[in-house]
């Protein structure tokens, strides 16, 4: 079994984000693996240690996608390649989508192809469903739970809003996950060396045999909205009954409903 996990480099979702020139800056906010495909990792390095196979981590970006990439590695994936290609500067998410699903072509004999649920630089989601399209695999996402997958059938359960789904499909599949599926584990000390000394090899995007897409959608100008005053109230009274009269009337007088 030869199971895919992408990776995305993003900033600490501790950052504070602005824009300076209509771009968005993050400062100098450390970049840390996506915490959703930690999520995604995990999944996957379970189904491998269930069913036997490789993890292949697999990530598009510069040299510091490199870090996530070594993340993957020292929780246990086997093998990485990074697509570190200038020209996708500025891809949007569809562009970005091509160029991994030919990277997947390329990596050969794939099981399935696990996400995070999304990025949380972007917050878009719609990577996972997009690479399922163009490779014609079946996409299920919001995975909570896998409860078979083997004998070419996946049977797992997604977290709706309104409640859990139990999905069934064939392989080779691209999943998402969400946090539902269980806690990550920690790098391990001795996959942190492991990690450190692997190579890690590079592609271009002719590599993966396509030309580089043109991105359909870009951001010409990003404004940061104005900050809003908010002002807290606390209303008093001798009884549940009096606050909430009181509340009422003030809900009229500001006419929120």
């Amino acid at each position: 079994m030869k199971i895919v996990v992408c990776v995305k480099q993003v900033p600490d979702s501790a950052a504070t984000m602005s824009v300076e020139d209509g771009k968005v800056s993050w400062g100098d906010a450390p970049l840390v693996i996506n915490p959703w495909d930690e999520y995604a990792v995990e999944a996957a390095l379970r189904l491998t240690e269930e069913q036997g196979g490789d993890v292949v981590a697999l990530s598009l970006g510069d040299e510091n996608a490199k870090e996530a990439i070594k993340h993957a590695l020292a929780m246990g994936c086997s093998e990485a390649i990074l697509i570190n290609d200038p020209a996708m500067k500025g891809a949007d998410t569809q562009a970005v989508a091509r160029v991994l699903a030919a990277a997947i072509q390329k990596i050969g004999e794939v099981d399935a192809v696990v996400f995070g649920k999304q990025a949380i630089d972007s917050d878009v989601g719609a990577t996972p469903a997009m690479v399922a399209r163009l490779m014609g695999w079946p996409a299920v996402t919001l995975v909570s739970e896998i409860s078979e997958f083997s004998g070419g059938t996946l049977k797992a359960q997604r977290a709706m809003e309104e409640g859990r789904q139990q999905v069934e499909a064939t392989l080779p599949v691209v999943l998402s996950i969400v946090k539902d599926y269980g806690e990550p584990r920690y790098p391990s000390f001795m996959g942190i060396r492991k990690a450190s000394r692997a190579e890690v090899p590079e592609w271009t995007v002719a590599d993966t045999g396509i030309e580089v897409p043109p991105a359909l959608v870009s951001w010409p100008k990003v404004m940061e909205p104005p900050a809003r005053q908010i002002t807290n109230e606390i209303i008093e009274g001798g009884s549940p009954e009096e606050i909430a009269a009181k509340l009422a009337d003030k809900i009229m007088e500001e006419k929120v409903l």
